[in-house]
């Protein structure tokens, strides 16, 4: 996909209108220094530590340009608690001159709540094919966490769509996340756009791409191997004895 047909080319934060600078999420730095967002034509990483923001920008994002907040498309509209920030009500998404075909916001925090939303909406008349035959055929409670999530990403996610995905590397194995970035590769070539919030380096390491990096002095933009998930992830699995001595150590200090 070419930057001309960019689904989300961007996203505008309008700062002037924050409630209060002492008051959460607004007092997180990345947040209360951003003014727009750029998106990559393929995939878009937004990383850092815990506490940085992260899910609650993404969640702005998606609620912004019309996702349910705690998941799935545009369609579904269950709330099991009115937990999201008020972040999206200053954030106004930029278009592309397309139209996405698909769209999904994957939360995997309250992906068990989006389970049992669609467990419901199966024993509803329809005159459609059955809710599940998109997750798979058979109900994601049935399954275990990871194949759960990853029948979405199988199944739900069709192509020619925008999906922005919250962690969603959260019940997969190494194995699994590898598997994943196939099939985001997949889908890039169907002409769709990611936005996608994740700790695993292997996730991350889509290679067209662009990394945001958020940290307490704001955000910037980093690569794969600048990442301290990256640093950290190769220091342990080169140096794991003298690591884990170091750590075991400080316990017994």
């Amino acid at each position: 996909m070419s930057e001309n047909g960019l689904f989300l080319q961007w996203v505008e934060f309008d700062r002037k209108r924050y409630p209060s600078a002492n008051k959460y999420p607004f007092n997180l730095p990345a947040i209360r220094q951003l003014d727009k967002l750029r998106f990559h034509p393929k995939v878009t990483y937004i990383a850092g530590e815990n506490g940085m923001g992260k899910s609650t920008l993404m969640e702005s994002i998606a609620v912004a340009w019309g996702f349910n907040p705690e998941g799935g498309t545009k369609n579904y509209n269950f709330s099991t608690r009115m937990t999201h920030s008020p972040l999206h009500e200053y954030v106004r998404p930029v278009r592309g001159v397309r139209t996405p075909r698909d769209g999904f916001f994957f939360r995997a925090e309250s992906y068990y709540n989006l389970a049992s939303n669609i467990d419901d909406m199966y024993q509803e008349p329809s005159f459609g094919p059955p809710i599940r035959d998109s997750y798979g055929g058979k109900s994601l409670h049935e399954q275990s966490h990871g194949e759960s999530f990853f029948a979405a990403f199988i199944h739900r996610f069709g192509g020619q769509g925008l999906y922005i995905l919250d962690e969603p590397e959260a019940a997969l194995s190494p194995v699994r996340q590898m598997a994943m970035l196939t099939r985001i590769h997949e889908l890039v070539l169907q002409d769709s756009q990611f936005i996608i919030s994740t700790h695993s380096p292997i996730v991350m390491a889509y290679p067209d791409s662009l990394i945001y990096y958020l940290t307490p002095d704001g955000i910037e933009v980093t690569t794969l191997e600048e990442t301290d998930h990256y640093i950290v992830m190769k220091e342990f699995v080169n140096r794991k004895d003298k690591m884990l001595r170091e750590l075991l150590d400080d316990v017994q200090d």
